[in-house]
């Protein structure tokens, strides 16, 4: 978890504020200059532990995202040449916006620069990882939805759409070969990525309630995994035969609910997603999404069978960190973690049908 030192406060309220900054400026100086605040308040936090892992992530992690910093800056500046304003609104030019796309596109983990996302994430703690995952993406995926807007071309935004089809394709295939949850989940996250540039292209409303639920998720399943106290997939045969059964019961909820698998509630971002984009433009752009939820949903299922169809002669407390008493594992702090995302996962049928007519299903 995070050190509850003072100056953790400040690095904290830092990273906020840059992301503040960073939507609520009108020109490409001030995103960049709170791009460059978040990033600098987040590096503390990572490192505030101390641990050779997180400072090995941090270094990774400041590295990309000072790159796709120097490439903003210079987009910015080539659109600031070419049009002699900073403002969003008149950054069109062809030559100023690739760079500006590359850099929010490095900055979110997105094909093609999808490399550094699962070494970086193996290195972090779960905290970390949740945040990394939600609150880092915030800024560069809603300017990326910016100049979506600003892109109302069919043809340019097919740059995009082939972006977000390779993101998802290759979130489904990367994590077919993991073992480390934290691996997993940072495929995962490559994945989601992919259909949230998708939402851009169709609506921001859209982008909006998918990454919202993607939010609700992640942080159910990283917190549980936090409470838990597990790294790899083998460390569920050395628990208790109780403590697995609560595991096994939230592993398939959060796991097939971040893969989508109605009527879960990460099923409805994806059917608004594809209801708007079968109502207003072709489904094309919605197969390789598609194939690489399927074959999230395929790797899943094999670790959930594998998990649930293990021996129960297997499963010792054989290791002293799953049968140390701690408040992460009292019965009332996993009541408190289970019901709340028991409740919102099995809600997403509901909200379903309260959002679509009974006649988009006769």
């Amino acid at each position: 978890m995070i050190s509850l030192m003072p100056y953790n406060f400040l690095f904290f309220f830092v990273t906020l504020f840059g992301t503040t900054l960073s939507l609520s400026s009108s020109h490409w100086l001030g995103m960049w200059a709170g791009l460059e605040l978040n990033l600098l308040g987040f590096i503390p936090l990572i490192v505030s532990r101390g641990m050779t892992l997180e400072a090995e992530s941090a270094i990774k992690y400041f590295l990309v995202q000072a790159l796709g910093s120097s490439i903003l800056l210079l987009g910015s500046m080539t659109t600031f040449n070419l049009s002699l304003t900073w403002e969003t609104v008149n950054s069109t030019h062809l030559w100023g916006l690739p760079f500006l796309i590359m850099s929010l596109l490095l900055k979110l983990g997105a094909f093609p620069f999808h490399f550094w996302l699962p070494p970086v994430m193996a290195g972090l703690s779960w905290p970390m990882n949740l945040v990394l995952t939600t609150w880092q993406k915030i800024a560069p995926l809603f300017l990326l939805s910016a100049i979506a807007q600003m892109w109302a071309s069919p043809e340019k935004l097919m740059l995009l759409l082939i972006v977000a089809g390779m993101s998802g394709l290759i979130g489904g295939l990367g994590g077919i070969n993991q073992t480390q949850i934290r691996a997993i989940m940072a495929y995962s996250s490559i994945g989601h990525i992919g259909w949230m540039i998708l939402c851009m292209t169709i609506s921001e409303m859209i982008l909006k309630i998918y990454f919202l639920i993607y939010i609700v998720i992640s942080a159910g399943l990283f917190l549980f995994l936090y409470a838990s106290e597990l790294s790899t997939l083998h460390q569920t045969l050395y628990m208790k035969t109780n403590k697995l059964k609560m595991f096994q019961m939230m592993m398939i909820f959060l796991l097939l609910s971040l893969g989508g698998l109605p009527p879960l509630l990460g099923f409805t971002g994806k059917w608004a997603a594809i209801h708007f984009m079968c109502s207003f433009t072709s489904p094309l752009p919605l197969l390789p999404l598609i194939v690489g939820s399927l074959l999230s949903l395929f790797y899943y299922l094999s670790l959930l069978f594998s998990l649930t169809l293990s021996s129960s002669s297997n499963l010792e407390p054989l290791f002293h960190r799953f049968t140390k008493p701690s408040y992460k594992n009292s019965p009332v702090m996993n009541l408190l973690i289970t019901a709340p995302i028991i409740s919102l996962n099995a809600s997403g049928s509901i909200l379903i049908f309260l959002t679509v007519p009974m006649t988009e299903f006769l």
